[in-house]
């Protein structure tokens, strides 16, 4: 077995989920979660099918972020992985409803920060084991840093 870490190159001003499904619909029930979820999105996905063809399964509404998941996912080349890159919406607003689809299995990851994915080859083929998600801690939140967090939060409109 070989061990193997991949980055992931995203286009500016967007964010990704990176997740596993199993079924040849994912792609386009991806889009249609993705579309119905939130007004005005821009995403382009992609689906590496692990049976049959084994083609990537591609959809979106932005050809740059539909080429972007295209080369990362034939970069990752994980059985039955989709990658979907987003504007105008945030992971938050559309994670629900992926992971409801009957076929999604799991969300590795949903972020904006610098990702490389840990891969894992074999004779049969090649899957996710895990994600390094952006960097690591620097320190522990003070009482100023929770008041600027939840000011943050309240500006957003996430909270009220």
């Amino acid at each position: 077995m070989e061990l193997k870490s991949i980055k992931i190159t995203a286009p500016s001003d967007t964010n990704l989920i990176l997740g596993q499904s199993h079924f040849i619909k994912s792609a386009e029930d991806l889009y249609e979660a993705l579309i119905t979820s939130a007004p005005g999105i821009k995403f382009g996905l992609a689906f590496c099918e692990a049976s049959g063809k084994c083609l990537l399964r591609t959809d979106g509404n932005d050809e740059e972020l539909i080429k972007a998941a295209q080369s990362n996912a034939m970069e990752l080349g994980c059985g039955h992985s989709f990658i979907i890159f987003m504007r105008n919406a945030y992971p938050i607003n559309v994670l629900n409803s992926i992971k409801n689809l009957q076929e999604v299995c799991n969300i590795f990851c949903a972020t904006s920060n610098p990702l490389e994915v840990i891969i894992a080859r074999t004779e049969q083929g090649r899957g996710i084991l895990g994600v390094i998600d952006g960097e690591k801690p620097e320190g522990i939140e003070s009482t100023g840093d929770k008041e600027e967090r939840r000011s943050f939060l309240r500006t957003i409109g996430y909270k009220r």
